[in-house]
């Protein structure tokens, strides 16, 4: 997808309405911008408020994945409640 934007005076970009939609842009949203071999990347970022960033770690997203893949392979149970559940584990 290729479309045209403005600089406007002061350096700032106007990116058309298809290309902030498509990319999940909001006004505020942080962009990285890199010059690679004369061409301009506009990267977005999201930024990650402290308390969250344990979530992002690889090992935790490693297990994310893995439980994914557990659901949708139907490889899950499910309890009536705390009694059935500790007796699933043999408790």
């Amino acid at each position: 997808m290729a479309s045209i934007g403005w600089i406007r005076d002061k350096g700032q970009l106007t990116i058309p309405d298809e290309i902030r939609k498509a990319a999940r842009l909001k006004p505020g949203d942080p962009v990285e911008i890199e010059l690679v071999d004369g061409v301009l990347v506009l990267t977005p970022k999201k930024l990650i408020d402290a308390s969250q960033a344990w979530f992002w770690t690889a090992e935790w997203q490693a297990g994310e994945a893995e439980a994914s893949a557990d659901i949708a392979a139907g490889r899950v149970t499910s309890h009536d409640g705390d009694e059935d559940f500790l007796a699933a584990l043999g408790e």
